[in-house]
């Protein structure tokens, strides 16, 4: 008997590579995207520019095989170069870990989207249609209705096997919800951010390059991850209203002001600032949670069934998992009849506890950039953290690691070890003797004695 047909709503990172997953496992695949072919067109306009690409979005693309297309756009970034506010202070390196391979790589979505649209287009069995919009699912009738851009003609697939991989305002999701077949809860941060363009100097860049770069001013941030031709993209991370808020910078004057006061490092490397802030998009931010993200047929994926916040760096990388993960339980049910169903239900209840771990990560990490890397405590924790992993290897892994570079630790249980992990460093911490000057960067030996009591008990 021959295989249904899967369609994908969405040809954005995660439907392009899932496309490419199951073509490779002999499943025919139809991908509708509302925009044009983003080989011939970039109709990126608003979305982030770049991305955090860390193991779990490696480890999926291994598994597509597509690793030696996209290793060219990897820019690695060794930590987080610091830019504090106090006026004359030396941006300083946090690493991200303390092995030479724990690095993320800064990537360009545009790039990357080409590279996986072209290689599910080399597949036979996968058919592209762009300018095409999945507008309503049926899950009881199994029917796809579609809207062609070009003319606005109305169709209608039948007995349609269908994953949306629409994104954060997924229309699938939304039809699934008016119709009572699923709960959705948007919980928008009060956050808005705008990207800017700090352009390369003499050809060469304007800031260290290996870097991810944090200007943290407690309530509020300006990062800026490296691009391919020696540019920075900065994002400003800012509350919608307030003081300040993106409310307040309502003139080209109160942009330079405060951009002048807060990120004047900043300030000084784009020569159109004003022209550019109000010029780009203000874009929104925010957490969805879907329940269930199966119903019969139909399968939420990637942002459309848990859309999180961006500061820790991980929606693409948790959306590429979610196609590692349905791409193995393929595997798993073999080459012939599958129940589509049940497989979407396998994954909803596989996957639903790390995605709302990953959710609350991602949240807390933004506490921790724009304000903790500030603090003497959390600096000498972070210190204190790595101490412990070279000398518990494997028992004790600092969170941001377990997320960005062990994919084998699912997102659930670095949360859980965590929590636990980061009851001992304050345990630690109470026992660090109060006239301590400074930021000790290393466990005395009564805490050691301590930490390995604790370590034996807890981890």
């Amino acid at each position: 008997m021959p295989q249904p047909t899967v369609n994908i709503a969405g040809g954005g990172l995660a439907g392009a590579l899932l496309a490419v997953m199951l073509a490779r496992r002999g499943i025919p695949v139809t991908v509708f995207e509302r925009r044009p072919d983003p080989r011939v067109q970039d109709s990126d306009s608003g979305r982030s520019i770049n991305l955090a690409l860390a193991a779990r979005g490696i480890r999926a693309l291994q598994q597509a095989g597509l690793m030696t297309q996209i290793r060219p756009l990897m820019l690695p970034m060794r930590g987080r170069m610091i830019h504090e506010p106090q006026a004359g202070a030396a941006p300083h390196l946090l690493p991200y870990g303390q092995r030479q391979g724990e690095v993320i790589y800064s990537i360009g979505r545009g790039a990357l989207n080409r590279v996986l649209i072209g290689a599910a287009a080399k597949l036979s069995s996968v058919q592209l249609r762009f300018e095409t919009t999945c507008t309503e699912v049926d899950p009881v009738r199994g029917t796809l209705t579609l809207l062609n851009a070009r003319t606005g003609a109305h169709t209608t697939v039948e007995d349609a096997v269908t994953i949306a991989a629409d994104g954060a305002g997924s229309l699938l999701r939304g039809g699934l919800a008016r119709a009572g077949q699923i709960a959705v809860t948007e919980l928008p941060l009060e956050h808005d951010y705008k990207e800017l363009l700090i352009p390369a100097r003499n050809g060469e860049y304007a800031l260290r390059p290996d870097a991810l770069h944090v200007w943290p001013r407690h309530g509020f941030m300006l990062i800026a991850l490296p691009n391919p031709d020696r540019s920075f993209t900065a994002t400003l991370f800012l509350p919608h209203t307030g003081a300040p808020g993106f409310n307040t910078l309502d003139s080209d004057s109160a942009v330079q002001e405060f951009f002048n006061r807060e990120f004047g490092t900043a300030a000084a490397l784009i020569p159109d600032l004003t022209g550019q802030f109000r010029n780009h998009p203000q874009g929104h931010l925010g957490t969805v949670h879907a329940h269930p993200w199966a119903c019969g047929p139909v399968l939420l994926l990637g942002d459309a069934a848990h859309a999180i916040v961006p500061f820790h760096g991980q929606g693409m990388n948790a959306a590429f998992e979610d196609c590692a993960i349905l791409d193995t339980m393929l595997q798993a049910s073999g080459a012939g009849e599958r129940d589509w169903a049940a497989i979407f239900a396998q994954f909803n209840r596989a996957r639903r506890e790390d995605a709302q771990a990953i959710a609350e990560m991602a949240l807390e990490n933004y506490a921790e950039m724009r304000s903790g890397v500030l603090d003497a405590r959390f600096l000498r924790q972070k210190s204190w953290a790595l101490q412990l992993e070279r000398l518990y290897p494997g028992r004790f892994i600092p969170r941001y690691a377990m997320v960005m570079f062990h994919p084998e630790i699912s997102y659930a249980e670095a949360l859980r070890r965590g929590r636990v992990q980061q009851q001992i460093l304050d345990g630690l911490d109470a026992q660090r003797q109060a006239d301590a000057a400074g930021v000790p960067r290393e466990l005395n030996s009564a805490q050691l004695v301590r930490a390995a009591q604790l370590i034996a008990a807890r981890l």
